[in-house]
């Protein structure tokens, strides 16, 4: 009388522990069970691809996406799906994974307007960065419900000037945006204190060292 597919308080099965702690063997004796669902949201609506997608588990990824049941693009409670998650944590494998799965949206926002490269972008990520700089559908200088772009992001967040620099040799790419604060991504890596980031947009003919913010 042992349900293989019991939820916890949070509504997750022994298959989402499974999927995050990449445990393969484990995984492959619930799928065996025909009570287990493999596309199953927790209250977080977050489904065991997702944290496979954030634990950088390629191998259990692909063993989920064999069953017919699992949506590969599926967003959970913040509107984030799968492909948000492996942008965010840096996962060139999984991201390859996804991307080669008819239906999943690279440039698809999240309940905050944030697109997978602006995950990607504001945490450092250039090699993420760059894959998703080569898909067509993907808008370089998209901005989320706040008007940050991407560029925003990788100036604010960190040291990422390969990041920056990738972003401004985009001309869709506008180095001088203003969000909704009327701040660039100047201001931001100047009041964050990187200094490289700041030379290399000091460096791009439009950026207005004085642009005065709201």
């Amino acid at each position: 009388n042992i349900n293989p597919d019991k939820p916890n308080n949070y509504d997750q099965t022994l298959l989402s522990f499974a999927t995050a702690q990449g445990d393969e063997v484990v995984m492959k004796i619930l799928l065996r069970h025909e009570e287990v669902n493999p596309d199953k949201q927790d209250c977080y609506a977050q489904i065991p691809l997702s944290f496979t997608a954030w634990n950088r588990h390629k191998g259990v990824m692909k063993i989920l996406l064999r069953r017919e049941e699992v949506s590969s693009d599926k967003p959970d409670y913040y509107g984030r799906a799968p492909l948000s998650y492996a942008a965010w944590f840096g996962s060139q494998d999984v991201l390859g994974v996804l991307l080669g799965r008819e239906g999943v949206n690279p440039d698809g926002p999240n309940n905050r307007g944030r697109i997978p490269l602006l995950f990607a972008a504001r945490y450092g990520h250039e090699g993420v960065v760059k894959i998703l700089l080569g898909r067509e559908e993907v808008n370089p200088d998209k901005p989320d419900n706040s008007a940050h772009t991407p560029l925003s992001h990788a100036a604010r967040n960190g040291h990422h000037e390969g990041v920056v620099s990738m972003l401004l040799e985009r001309e869709e790419v506008n180095p001088d945006n203003l969000d909704n604060y009327g701040a660039t991504p100047l201001l931001y890596a100047a009041r964050y204190g990187h200094e490289g980031a700041v030379k290399v947009l000091l460096a791009h003919e439009e950026v207005n060292p004085d642009q005065q913010d709201n």
